[in-house]
Formats: structure tokens, sequence, C-alpha cells
């Protein structure tokens, strides 16, 4: 298979599992080296609890065809994102892709609580793990990328720009933290652009993941069994989805035509040609406005 990003350093903050993990190894597959970040290792897990471990990813990296570096990283800890991005910088002497994939915050929201009923502590962890975390993470790493040009942030979050502006997004912790990134890939864009590198950000659909799985009592090889009690989940994708996504604006010549944008895996997949998995090319926001926000049956015909 070709490898376009054979020559390329990448840092996928935020890596253990999830996008996270679909985009590292999707940058492995297109030859890349990959440093994985993350807090849930062999030695021991997050508060998350998970099976899921860094070293796995770096593992699956390399078994795709590229370089998988585990390094175990709390992104809250300007000291650890310090000397990670010095290592990077000791060992390569550059980074060309940086996703900041951080997150963590799937058990601190709760879904349609106001601010005043949500449980503070956890709303404002939530902010810190899905908003500062980047933030530290750029502070840091961007020097290093700016090195040589053409270098590519990506920032990940759910829901499109213009998806998050007309709707409200499950609680007011939630909905700020996803729109912020969205702001953050708009700064930055205005920050980098001048300066010969790129910012976009990027959602996935709705994301197969570890989690979402367990959540509805399948696995990937038999996903379509839940869609007895949640129709609509037939426009989902794999994490691998976003990965390709994400591969494919590294390997583009012409990436800056995306500075400052949102965009999703589904858009992405049309211009640039890639599928999922399956061969498919879900189109999740389109079908969410079209299909099931306008209160159809769930149908993906002309979605996937």
């Amino acid at each position: 298979m070709p490898q376009p990003l054979r020559d390329k350093i990448a840092l996928v903050a935020g890596a253990t599992r999830g996008a996270g993990r679909g985009i590292a190894v999707e940058l492995g597959a297109a030859g890349a080296t990959v440093y994985v970040t993350g807090r849930s290792t062999r030695a021991g897990r997050s508060e998350y609890d998970r099976p899921e471990t860094l070293e796995d990813t770096a593992d699956l990296v390399t078994a795709a065809g590229g370089h998988g570096i585990a390094v175990p990283t709390d992104h809250l800890d300007p000291a650890q994102v310090r000397t990670l991005v010095d290592r990077v910088a000791d060992e390569q002497g550059r980074l060309d892709v940086l996703v900041n994939d951080i997150w963590g915050g799937e058990h601190l929201f709760a879904w349609d609580a106001p601010v005043w009923e949500h449980d503070l502590d956890k709303g404002l962890r939530l902010l810190r793990l899905a908003v500062e975390t980047h933030a530290i993470t750029s502070h840091h790493a961007l020097p290093l990328l700016l090195r040589r040009p053409g270098g590519l942030v990506v920032e990940m979050t759910d829901g499109t720009d213009a998806y998050n502006r007309e709707n409200y997004r499950v609680s007011f912790f939630y909905d700020l933290a996803k729109t912020s990134v969205l702001r953050m890939a708009f700064a930055l864009g205005h920050e980098l652009g001048p300066r010969g590198a790129t910012a976009v950000a990027l959602t996935p659909g709705w994301m197969r993941s570890e989690i979402m799985l367990d959540t509805f009592g399948v696995r990937e090889e038999n996903w379509r069994d839940a869609l007895d009690q949640v129709p609509h989940f037939a426009i989902s994708e794999t994490p691998r989805y976003a990965g390709r996504a994400v591969a494919e604006l590294a390997a583009d010549p012409e990436v800056s035509r995306w500075n400052g944008l949102s965009l999703d895996a589904g858009s992405l997949a049309r211009t640039y040609g890639f599928t999922d998995l399956d061969g498919s090319r879900p189109d999740a926001w389109r079908y969410l406005v079209e299909v099931q926000d306008a209160g159809k049956p769930a149908d993906v015909a002309g979605y996937r």
C-alpha cells in the first residue's frame, strides 16, 4: 500500500481509544511515526477504568505499517507536556502533525441537565479535560511544529460549526466544551496560517467507539444487532473513518485550503475518495439533520 506519510512525525494526544486510536492507526498505515499519549497504560488505568491501553495503540500503529511510540502523559500537567514535546524534539527534530483529541469526559456530563442542576465539580472537570488540555498541548507543541512549513493541527470535537451553532448539545458543560474546541481551530488558523501551518476542527459522525459498543452490548463484528434498540445507529462509523480523514489531510499538499475551518469525516470522504473499513461512506451530519432530527424513520439509503 502507498505510504504518503513515511517521513512524517505525528503526535496524537489522547490516543488510548476511540477516535484518537483510529487516527493514530491510520497515520501509521500511511507510514508515519506516531507518538501516542494518554493516561491508561498497562501499568494502571485512568478514572475511565477501561481495558484499552496506550501501549496497545502504539502496537496497532506499528502493525499497520508505521512506528508507534507510547508516551504516558497527563495533558493537564504542563510539565509533563513540555517533557513530551522535548522528547519528540530530541528524537525527531520536528513535528509535522498534531492531533488534539484529549477528552476524558464520558462520565462527567448529564444529559439535558441545566447548569444549576448539573454537578459543578464534574462540569468544571470536563471543561479542564476537554479545553485546558488542548491549550496546554498547543502552547508547548506548536513551536516545534512551526520549525518547518506545512505543519497540520487537527482539533477533534463533536459536531460541525454549523450544527453546533444551531443546536443545543447535551448540556451546558458539554455544549461549551465542544464549541470551544471549534473556536480553538478557528483561532489557531489565524495564528498558524501566516506562519506556514494549517489548523482545522474535525468531527467524526456517530462513532462506534469501544465505549459506545459496550453501551449497546455489541462488538464491532455484530454492531448491527444494536439497531433493534437504536435504529439510527445504522449511520454509525468506525474510529478509523476519522483516522482516514486525518491521514488524507496530512498528505494533502493543498491542505491550507481548509485552514481555520470546521470539517467532518463524511464530507472529507466525498472530497478525498476514502471509505470506512466496510467500503461505505457514512455522511452522518447530513443524515442527522435530514433524517434523525427531522423525525423520519431510520433509513441510511443515500447517506452511506
